[in-house]
């Protein structure tokens, strides 16, 4: 028996060695195309808007926007596929990548923008929300028509924009949206004067330890800024993103079954946004106060893509597979997902003063990974992604 599985094991090893030996390089664009995309007035205008938007609010409702908008985007998509367009046909703008990813209500201008608000209203002192963390971190508080949290808003809306187009017509090979969503996030910490990393507390055993929270302790005295009339000892010792959504037996069994979903949606209509888009819209009861709701946007759009991936036909080791060997990869992918998203929160969010998104960075690194996995010839192509859309 050994004797007969050899030649297959060897036939398997060779085909490997010529998938990762004839890699499939991404296809690049051109800084001229960046410059046709940004030289439009009226996108700049929405930027802006949109960005104001969101900062007036509020960071998560304005995310909700995007969740319908994408949801409503994505059946507009397979009512046009079920009368006969072919996918090259299908206006993107139906996918909600128009409307719900575009100026104005993208995750990248309203939203980072909204957060980048956030940051600058509790600076300034004029936030008092009755958020358990630091001010700078409550994405769900309406920031209303103060001009100048509007033009915050306003600003870092145009810098998604900036962010996004560039690394969309660059085709860089990952998410530009959620690219642009912490890069932002990571400006508006310098650029209103707050840790960029943030600082760990003596009371924790590095960036990873959630203990001190479980045990209620606070931080030290003169070590961390404090927030209104908190001190900074007032603040806990570690402040995890979801309360009751770290441990990492629940943040798999969320993933594995959250991924499910996204590909199950995906496998239903054709293109990785739907799951998506229910995701972002289930926020709504996240905002309302309705305790334990998940946060799964993170899970069910790679996991979404990873279903497309697999099920493409191509030159590569995995395509062509069948619909449960698909979804199955999607609940791979949904765990990837929302452990990716864990570790980075407890890195950039748990022991900083604002919202870093960790969604928004596991989307952009998860879906990096699927670039990588199209130029390795592991996938046939990343579906959407740009610079690997084989």
């Amino acid at each position: 028996m050994a004797t007969s599985f050899a030649p297959e094991l060897v036939v398997l090893v060779v085909e490997l060695a010529e998938s990762l030996l004839a890699l499939t390089s991404p296809e690049f664009g051109e800084f001229g195309d960046v410059i046709d995309a940004l030289s439009q007035p009226e996108v700049w205008l929405g930027a802006a808007a949109g960005g104001a938007f969101g900062a007036a609010i509020g960071a998560l409702p304005a995310f909700v926007f995007t969740g319908f908008l994408v949801i409503v985007g994505s059946f507009q998509q397979q009512t046009a596929a079920e009368l006969g367009a072919a996918p090259a046909e299908v206006d993107p703008a139906l996918a909600g990548v128009d409307i719900g990813f575009g100026p104005v209500f993208g995750p990248h201008i309203s939203f980072a923008a909204g957060a980048a608000a956030a940051a600058y209203a509790s600076k300034q002192g004029y936030m008092e929300s009755g958020f358990d963390y630091h001010n700078g971190k409550d994405i769900t508080f309406a920031l209303g028509s103060k001009p100048d949290i509007l033009l915050v808003g306003a600003v870092f809306g145009i810098v998604g924009l900036v962010i996004e187009q560039t690394f969309r017509m660059l085709a860089v090979p990952t998410d530009p949206i959620a690219f642009a969503v912490v890069a932002s996030a990571l400006i508006h910490r310098a650029a209103f004067g707050y840790s960029i990393v943030g600082v760990v507390s003596s009371k924790a055993d590095g960036y990873f330890d959630m203990g001190p929270f479980e045990r209620e302790e606070y931080r030290e005295p003169d070590v961390v800024p404090g927030d209104g009339e908190k001190a900074g000892s007032d603040r806990l010792a570690v402040e995890p993103w979801l309360p009751n959504m770290y441990k990492w037996s629940h943040v798999t069994a969320i993933g594995l079954f959250a991924g499910l979903v996204g590909g199950w949606t995906a496998l239903h209509t054709g293109n990785a946004f739907l799951g998506f888009g229910i995701s972002a819209a289930s926020l709504l009861f996240l905002n309302l106060g309705v305790e334990r709701i998940p946060v799964t946007h993170h899970m069910t759009l790679p996991a979404a893509t990873a279903y497309l991936a697999v099920r493409a036909d191509g030159d590569a080791l995995i395509a062509g597979q069948s619909e449960p060997v698909a979804v199955i990869f999607a609940g791979i992918f949904g765990v990837i997902g929302a452990l990716v998203g864990e570790a980075f929160q407890r890195v950039f969010y748990a022991h900083g003063d604002t919202h870093v998104d960790p969604p928004a960075a596991s989307i952009f690194i998860v879906h990096s990974l699927i670039a990588l996995l199209v130029v390795l010839g592991v996938f046939a192509t990343g579906d959407w992604v740009p610079g690997v859309q084989f």
